[in-house]
């Protein structure tokens, strides 16, 4: 079953809880906002272990949408492992918030 999120404001969100046993077969992130391109760094994030970035500033765009799928986004979130986070930073300085759609299959 997929998982969405409508994410704006420059945030740092949990995407998946650690624990959640999610089979991640793909993530789509597209930028939603009609004036204002965005930086975007997706992680996993383990306690005691660390943050290791799928993608790190990325600048996604306005319209723009990314989809990684297969090895990409593969990760352990089974119990006491890896939760997936996303971090957002809007570019330039147009008034209003970075805004990105989520779809987590």
């Amino acid at each position: 079953m997929a998982k969405h999120h409508n994410i704006s404001g420059e945030l740092t969100q949990e995407l998946l809880a650690a624990g959640g046993g999610v089979n991640v077969a793909s993530v789509s992130l597209a930028n939603v906002s009609p004036n204002i391109p965005c930086n975007i760094d997706l992680y996993i994030e383990k306690q005691l272990t660390g943050k290791f970035y799928i993608i790190k500033t990325l600048q996604l765009p306005v319209g723009s949408t990314l989809i990684l799928e297969g090895n990409d986004v593969k990760f352990n979130n089974k119990a006491n492992q890896f939760g997936l986070y996303i971090k957002l930073a809007k570019l330039g300085s147009a008034s209003g918030d970075a805004a990105v759609d989520v779809i987590i299959s």
